[in-house]
């Protein structure tokens, strides 16, 4: 019963902690060690409310993100919205095949062979594959992230030291410091999760009579998605801190694990970044296409045929060829890609958080589904302080030298 409530909440949460999340969560332990262990706590709390009210939303109205802000936003708010998420979404899906090509090079096979394969196989999946087929081979990919628990058994860290990192907030005026907070509360909620979660949900054919399943598998995916990312600070904290080696790259720090973990830790997080890449790989080309398809009206879901869905198989199909095309450029500028689409989204996630909450509490389109006031207060909270980190980390990228303390 508890595998067969998994759904969309456990793919999205861990779709996530992408290239580019774990890059960030490993750099965390290695910069910091685990002083910053107790922010997992509050973005716990807060991705898991914005999962769920677009979940809800999904299973009440039986429309996607895209379709509602359509409808109660207009057509050219829409658009714009839109464009900015293909854009972001185009960058971050380069990442994630670039990701792809590092750790299987962590294997010995090159990125020549690896990447194509990779981009070859989501693609047969999502096209020939119905949406239960989907499911199933993204919760089995998710599965790959149990690595990084055993990773961080093997780092041998410090418990006591863990236990006071995730109990006692730390805080310093330091632009590096800021910096890393606002990169990982970004890295953790970000814009096209919240399409993914409630296309995925209407497309499973989720009602308000059996939504309780959905619910829980929101939460059940947050709480695994969070506990992946505890476990990548604490194997890296326990090795990469202690021996004052910075990493650049997720497979930075799985490279540098292995003379200090063994070989096994190296293994294992390499297989986390691959099985995270492949996950994300699909996830994003897939959550533009919904929300593209939304927007415009057309007919969509992985269970449609090209001739019955050619816009959103169209959009699926372009994304994961360019991405996959670009990620094999020899000395690709990737920072620039990732600076660019970062700050998009930057831009883009305050917009769709105000409009998820305009529209949860919308009784004319939730009915007696609405936020309850408690839930709504720790809602709106999530939303602006995520909107002001957002907008920090915005600053920050754009104007580095203004947080120099």
């Amino acid at each position: 019963m508890f595998v067969a409530i998994l759904g969309p909440g456990m793919i999205t949460a861990n779709a996530g902690n992408d290239a580019g999340g774990i890059a960030t969560f490993a750099s965390v332990g290695a910069q910091f060690g685990y002083s910053l262990l107790w922010i997992l706590i509050p973005i716990a709390i807060s991705l898991g409310i914005v999962q769920e009210m677009c979940a809800r939303m999904g299973a009440v109205t039986g429309k996607g993100l895209a379709d509602l802000i359509r409808e109660r936003f207009g057509v050219r708010w829409t658009a714009l919205v839109m464009l900015a998420l293909l854009i972001a979404n185009a960058g971050v899906t380069v990442s994630e095949f670039v990701g792809i090509a590092a750790a299987t090079e962590l294997f010995g096979v090159s990125h020549y062979i690896s990447v194509p394969l990779a981009a070859g196989l989501v693609w047969w999946l999502i096209v020939k594959g119905s949406y239960k087929r989907v499911e199933r081979a993204f919760l089995i990919m998710s599965l790959v992230f149990l690595g990084y628990i055993v990773s961080a058994f093997l780092a041998k860290p410090d418990w006591s030291a863990v236990a006071v990192g995730l109990v006692k907030p730390e805080f310093r005026f330091e632009h590096a410091f800021l910096f890393t907070i606002v990169a990982v509360i970004g890295t953790t909620i970000s814009p096209y999760m919240q399409v993914y979660v409630q296309s995925s949900v209407v497309e499973k054919g989720v009602t308000p009579e059996d939504y309780g399943k959905t619910k829980l598998d929101v939460w059940v995916g947050t709480i695994f998605a969070i506990l992946i990312v505890f476990f990548i600070v604490v194997s890296t904290a326990a090795t990469l801190h202690k021996s004052g080696i910075e990493i650049n790259t997720a497979a930075d720090a799985a490279r540098a694990l292995h003379p200090l973990a063994g070989r096994y830790a190296e293994i294992l997080f390499g297989l986390g970044l691959f099985g995270a890449s492949m996950l994300a790989a699909g996830v994003l080309p897939l959550a533009t296409a919904y929300s593209i398809s939304e927007a415009l009206g057309f007919e969509k879901g992985v269970s449609r045929s090209f001739r019955e869905a050619p816009i959103f198989l169209g959009t699926f199909t372009f994304l994961v060829a360019v991405g996959a095309a670009i990620a094999i450029v020899p000395n690709l500028p990737l920072f620039r890609v990732l600076l660019v689409t970062q700050v998009i989204n930057g831009l883009l996630l305050p917009v769709i958080l105000f409009a998820v909450l305009r529209l949860v509490n919308n009784r004319e389109l939730m009915g007696s589904h609405v936020n309850g006031p408690l839930y709504n207060l720790f809602a709106w909270a999530t939303a602006i302080v995520v909107t002001a980190v957002s907008l920090l980390y915005l600053l920050i990228t754009l104007f580095p030298s203004i947080m120099r303390f």
